[in-house]
């Protein structure tokens, strides 16, 4: 079951106390998911992604575990954290949740956090990709990514593949400042230099004037972090002020060529080189056969953010199948420590330590593959934990 709701508290809770005058309470047949994502604003893409994955996860494997039905209840916080702590306030005690998930951008997930952990419900990250998310609270797990997984491993291949003189481009918040600090410490280290740096808005970002600053730099190329959904935007600016031409090329975390809208980037994006979790070329059988059910359920091609909430919906029902449909909080924390399963993204785990993901890094570079533009992988990085903790 899936729904959105927009109640107030009283509304809700006269819902609630209604209902329970009417029918005998049958609450311990179900397990609610608060879901948590952006859905309007500049993150739209992020949301729709994760909603989509969840829904095909649910359509393929039911809506039943461990005896318990499964409801979701999706709120729209539109990447704001005021807007997040709400949410998740309304969903822990109106609707009686059983875990939060989602969370669109850092901000989002830090701001449900002292709330996870008050109710002692389990807070399944699904995108947001700051190293100290799962430190902020014992009841957080992540199924995405961390930018230092890809930003170190970007930096290492620049370096050994002649890129000398860097110039960055980074979102100035939390991910972004992980994705310079981690690219800038390996890079340094293996005798790059940065040459300019530049931090822009996160909202509604206009690239062209830190643009042509890169260009003057004269560097090698432009390590670049954006979140997802503005790759399109900066790779049209890159592509307008005449980078491409002038032979500075595209490199960083994958989220500038993220899946869902690298097909409309254009030809000058061809020749980007990235390091990530998934790219929708990946060849496994496993990931061919999400694609193509994707594809057919929602028209277009699924991006990382995708991969990341059909795992994060994995995660939940394994849980509640380890733990026989308990909905404990500190049982299903201890079920999700150390899961492993295939992923359309590769092998994937649940390092028990720090709850955070471990997985494969692809080092992948824009071709053409039957007239569209994917992210083809030619390096994998087996394995990786994330660097922002095990360097601690």
């Amino acid at each position: 079951m899936f729904e959105r709701k927009q109640f107030s508290r009283t509304a809700a809770a006269a819902a609630i106390a209604g209902l329970a005058a009417v029918v005998p309470a049958k609450a311990e047949d179900s397990v609610k998911v608060g879901l948590i994502l952006p859905m309007t604003g500049g993150q739209a893409s992020t949301g729709k992604q994760i909603e989509n994955a969840i829904k095909l996860y649910m359509q393929q494997k039911g809506d039943t575990v461990a005896g318990k039905k499964i409801e979701i209840i999706l709120k729209d916080d539109a990447a704001i954290p005021d807007k997040t702590k709400t949410a998740a306030q309304e969903l822990i005690v109106n609707d009686k949740v059983n875990f939060i998930a989602g969370f669109g951008v850092t901000p989002a997930a830090l701001a449900a956090a002292p709330l996870a952990t008050q109710a002692k419900i389990p807070e399944v990250v699904m995108a947001a990709g700051t190293s100290i998310i799962t430190e902020r609270s014992p009841y957080i797990v992540r199924t995405s990514f961390t930018l230092a997984q890809s930003s170190t491993i970007i930096a290492d291949w620049a370096v050994k593949n002649g890129i000398k003189k860097v110039a960055t481009l980074t979102s100035d918040y939390a991910p972004g400042n992980d994705a310079l600090n981690f690219f800038k410490q390996n890079f340094t280290a293996g005798g790059g230099e940065v040459v300019e740096e530049v931090k822009t808005p996160l909202a509604n970002p206009d690239f062209a004037p830190f643009l042509q600053r890169m260009k003057d730099a004269k560097p090698d190329a432009i390590f670049v972090f954006v979140p997802a959904g503005q790759g399109g935007n900066f790779m049209k600016q890159y592509a307008e002020r005449g980078l491409d031409k002038a032979g500075i090329k595209v490199i960083g975390p994958g989220d500038v060529t993220d899946d869902d809208l690298l097909n409309n980037m254009g030809d000058a994006v061809l020749g980007t080189v990235t390091a990530h979790l998934y790219s929708a070329a990946h060849p496994s059988q496993m990931n061919k056969d999400f694609v193509a059910a994707y594809k057919k359920a929602y028209g277009n091609r699924p991006g990382f953010m995708a991969v990341s909430g059909y795992d994060g919906i994995h995660l939940i029902y394994e849980a509640l199948k380890k733990t026989g449909g308990d909905t404990n909080g500190d049982k299903l924390i201890e079920a999700m420590k150390g899961q492993k399963w295939e992923s359309p993204r590769g092998p994937i785990s649940i390092d028990p330590e720090t709850r955070d993901i471990v997985q494969n890094i692809y080092i992948r570079k824009v071709e053409k593959v039957d007239g569209e533009l994917y992210n083809v992988e030619f390096a994998t990085f087996e394995a990786v934990k994330d660097l922002g903790k095990t360097k601690k």
